[in-house]
């Protein structure tokens, strides 16, 4: 199932989604948590993304176990890149987490004349704790998404470019 799309190997296509929807994410967390006349926009954004980066993450981590099986000469050269992946999707599930915390406890005035979208705030002390752990997770998704992606390109290309 995890093995290719079309003539591709799946993981080849997949990490390139994985690049660009955590990396979004991370960020429209660190807004949703940091600017709270912008959570009426990005409440159901953080929610989605946030889900999002599980799935991608996973499916990053198992096209590229199932690549490995297709491949096995590369187990060694990508030893590394699994690692990091693995906990990727760690910090992915923390992220969602985090960003379902945020989606229903984080409080928010909203644009609109109507007033709709907005939430009013519960406990202060709980949303700043709230903020801190959605700040500091996509953090460390934006950290381990650049080492697990540098690990990986390093597998693939060291000693292959010209100087």
């Amino acid at each position: 199932m995890f093995e290719r799309f079309g003539d591709l190997p799946l993981h080849v296509l997949v990490i390139h989604l994985a690049v660009i929807v955590l990396p979004v994410a991370a960020l429209t967390g660190i807004v949703f948590a940091l600017v709270p006349r912008w959570r009426w926009f990005l409440r159901w954004p953080v929610l989605l993304l946030g889900i999002g980066t599980v799935v991608c993450a996973y499916v990053a981590k198992k096209s590229g176990e199932a690549f490995v099986n297709a491949v096995p000469t590369l187990e060694k050269a990508v030893a590394v890149h699994a690692k990091r992946g693995d906990l990727l999707v760690w910090f992915c599930v923390a992220f969602a987490v985090v960003a379902v915390a945020a989606f229903l406890l984080l409080g928010g005035q909203s644009a609109l004349a109507s007033g709709k979208g907005a939430k009013a705030t519960t406990s202060r002390p709980l949303e700043l704790v709230t903020q801190l752990a959605v700040v500091v997770v996509a953090v460390l998704v934006l950290y381990q998404t650049v080492r697990t992606g540098d690990a990986g390109a390093r597998a693939v290309w060291e000693g292959q470019l010209p100087k």
